[in-house]
């Protein structure tokens, strides 16, 4: 690992440093201010933003903190990363008709992206990451 770990996040990150009703919100806000600690180059898939903005909206019913989100995603200082093409077909090496509802293609698309980049760890929850063999950045802190 570098001295400036490459962090790639994921939507439930994002909902957990947003929501402060959710289960991994302090563990969300304690990973947030290592990573800023370790200077760590993170980036945003847009996709993931995406998911936890229609996540925000749709199922905690906060159309306020979705636009605060959005809004914050489009400042310079967030690294958002797009997805292409080759993203997606890379994406689809994690994906299978066996795979779990709970990992989505978005998910697919973080391990794709965290691949692609070199990335030191994924900042998420999800085990889907840790059973591809990707590190988690709860492990690197």
């Amino acid at each position: 690992m570098s001295s400036r770990p490459l962090i790639v996040v994921d939507a439930d990150a994002i909902i957990g440093q947003t929501d402060p009703k959710d289960l991994h919100h302090h563990k969300s806000l304690n990973i947030s201010r290592k990573l800023l600690e370790l200077r760590a180059h993170v980036l945003y898939p847009v996709t993931a933003i995406l998911e936890a903005n229609a996540y925000m909206q749709r199922v905690l019913n906060d159309t306020p903190s979705a636009y605060k989100v959005a809004k914050a995603m489009s400042e310079p200082s967030f690294n958002v990363v797009e997805v292409n093409k080759q993203t997606l077909i890379k994406a689809s090496d994690y994906f299978s008709p066996k795979t779990s509802k709970k990992n989505t293609l978005f998910d697919c698309i973080v391990a794709a992206l965290a691949e692609e980049y070199k990335a030191d760890a994924i900042f998420s929850f999800d085990r889907f990451y840790s059973i591809n063999g990707f590190k988690l950045a709860s492990e690197l802190l």
